[in-house]
Order: C-alpha cells, then structure tokens, then sequence
C-alpha cells in the first residue's frame, strides 16, 4: 500500500492523494486545487484538503519521469509492504538521471565519434584502475543478479545504484581523466585501456540498471559504439542481461584500492596518514597517480623511519596558512574586479593544491 510522506493512508478529503501521472509530468499548487475542485467533496473537507496540498507540496509537484518514480517505488519496497512515499526523494532520483546523463555524455567525449571497442583484451595488460572497476563490476553483477533471482528487488537496485554513483563516477571516472589530459605517448596503452574499459563499463551497467530505469538506459544505450564483430541487438530490452566474467576477478587489486580510498579519506580530513606497515606503505608508492588525482594532490611525500610527528605536523600547518593567505587575497581581487572566482583579467587562476605528506610511521 502506498502513504504519503506522513504514513497517512491517501484520502481525497485530507488531500493527500498523489496520481502517479502528476509525479512523471508535474502540475503546479493550483492544478492540484483544480483536481480537487472538479471532484465532489463537501466544501468543508475541501478546505482542509487544499491546506493540505498547500503544507505538502508548496511549490506543485515537480515533472520527475516514468524512471524516476519506478526506481524510487522499487528502493521503498525494503522498509515493508506499505511505502510512505516522499515526492523529494522522486526528485532526487530524477536528479540522478541527469548524473547518469552526464556521465555518458563525458564517456562518449573521450571515446570519441568513429571508436569501435576491441573484440578482445588481456585484463592483466590493463591499467590498475581499469582492473579494480571490472571486479567491482563482477561483484555489482553477481549481487544483483542474486537479488533479482531471489525477489529481492530493493538490493538489487540500491546495488547497481551505489556501483554506478560510488564506484565508476566517484571514482574510476575521476581517475581515468588524466590518461586524456593530453597526448603524451607514454600513456597511449593506458589511455586505450581506459577507453575499453569505460566502453565495458556503460554497456554492462546500462543492460545491469534497464530494469529498473528503462526508458532514459534504453536511449544512452542506444547511443553506444558497439563491436565490429558482434551483432546488435535492437534494443537493450532484448538484449543479454550482465553475467560474471571470471577473467575480471581480482582480489588483490581490490584489496589495495581499499587501502588507497582510506588514504585518501584520511588526506581530506587531516591532511597526513600513518602507516604501521611496510605492503601499505608500498602500495601507496606503486599507485601513485591515482592516489594523486582523487585527492586532489600536486605532490605526494612518503617518509619512512621514525620521524618527529610534531614537527611534520607544524609544518603542514604553516603550509597550510600560506594557502590560505593566497586564497584570501585571490578573494580580495575577485571582489574588487566582481568577475568569478576562477577567472581574473581574462586568465584562468591556477588551482591551489595542497601538499599531503604521507607519514610512514615504524613500529
């Protein structure tokens, strides 16, 4: 059964009564007070059902799509049989869809217009990243599939959701970008590997998400490149549903991208990391890059040995204030020119990245 927002069942004389057709095109206050109007409630119970559409939906309901309002009533079936259904979080999911828009579309810019993905590819020849995101990959599918077999459809769908956001935008995206920050030769193979491996990634996690968003995975799918020798299915409806890929197992890859994700947690927050071990230590050094570019780093110190913790952390401090004296005058001169932040006198401002010292501390 389906409640609004309060756990009260819906009822056109507290008119709290939601038709799932205004959530996917939206109607404004007064379309909602015209609904009533045009029914035959006594005019007593008018009014109270037009102040309740006033307290809920101040503003109207927003257009929020067919995708949307599914992928929210799928994640509601968890709590129980009854779903107090928030319009906000219809929002928020709709909000995503743009997300999801947007990462397809920066996909498709670095695949580029003529790209057509490789019949085959050694996943140990691949970039570190690359292989991390396949085996989380393997892991969103088998979770899911089992969910779905199981009629568990909320963990099916928060698990492909947290893949998707977590995972592949939050972080292999982000890590990928500086194989396509120019065209250095160095990073020619790393760079086609990344393309692949996004080419897998979309089309995997489109076929893995069309379920339970079909109509907006049905149109990015639909966009993607697809194999010289492989034929294509119409559409993604008909389409295999995502299996295991044994070859993409790998625990070790994902063991240590657990360790650079607390590293990098532990940079934003404090600006320095401890280490009791010497594989930590390593790991740190072997992936650097990456560590690099998701915390936002110019530069990257790993001390090894006792070291005086004190006086590391004073002079993290007084790096710090020499940021934040640049940061200030930058603001100074924004404010006097009234031109945004990140532009002045036509030149783009170099951003200020903190120095992180990674403090390898011996037991």
């Amino acid at each position: 059964m389906i409640r609004d927002a309060h756990g009260r069942k819906m009822s056109k004389s507290l008119g709290n009564v939601i038709d799932p057709l205004e959530v996917i095109n939206g109607i404004t206050l007064s379309g909602l007070h015209k609904r009533l109007e045009d029914g035959n409630l006594d005019p007593k119970e008018m009014k109270t059902a037009k102040e309740g559409q006033a307290k809920d939906f101040p503003d109207g309901i927003p257009e929020c799509g067919t995708d949307a309002l599914r992928f929210a009533l799928v994640s509601y079936t968890a709590q129980s049989d009854k779903i107090n259904l928030d319009i906000q979080r219809v929002v928020g999911y709709r909000q995503w869809c743009n997300k999801l828009w947007n990462a397809i579309r920066f996909a498709m810019s670095k695949l580029g217009e003529d790209y057509i993905p490789p019949s085959d590819i050694i996943p140990e020849t691949m970039p570190f990243v690359c292989k991390w995101i396949l085996a989380i990959l393997n892991k969103a599918i088998s979770k899911t599939v089992a969910s779905l077999e199981s009629y568990e459809f909320s963990d099916a769908a928060t698990t492909v959701y947290a893949w998707w956001q977590f995972q592949l935008c939050d972080v292999f995206i982000e890590a990928i970008k500086p194989y396509f920050s120019g065209n250095d030769p160095v990073l020619a193979s790393s760079r086609r590997s990344a393309q692949y491996t996004l080419w897998l990634c979309l089309d995997n996690g489109l076929r893995l998400f069309h379920p339970f968003m079909p109509f907006v995975t049905e149109e990015l799918w639909q966009r993607l490149p697809s194999r010289k020798d492989s034929i294509r299915k119409e559409s993604v409806v008909i389409s295999e549903y995502p299996s295991v890929v044994q070859d993409w197992v790998n625990d070790e890859v994902e063991l240590e991208m657990s360790v650079i994700e607390t590293v990098v947690k532990s940079l934003r927050r404090a600006g320095f990391v401890r280490f009791r071990t010497d594989d930590a230590c390593h790991t740190i050094k072997k992936h650097e890059m990456v560590l690099c570019t998701l915390a936002t780093l110019s530069s990257l110190d790993v001390l090894r040995g006792a070291i005086n913790m004190e006086a590391e952390l004073e002079k993290l401090k007084k790096k710090m204030e020499e940021v934040q004296k640049q940061y200030d005058t930058l603001m100074k001169k924004t404010t006097a020119t009234g031109k945004p932040a990140r532009i002045l006198n036509g030149k783009f401002l170099p951003l200020l990245l903190l120095e992180a010292t990674i403090l390898f501390f011996s037991v």
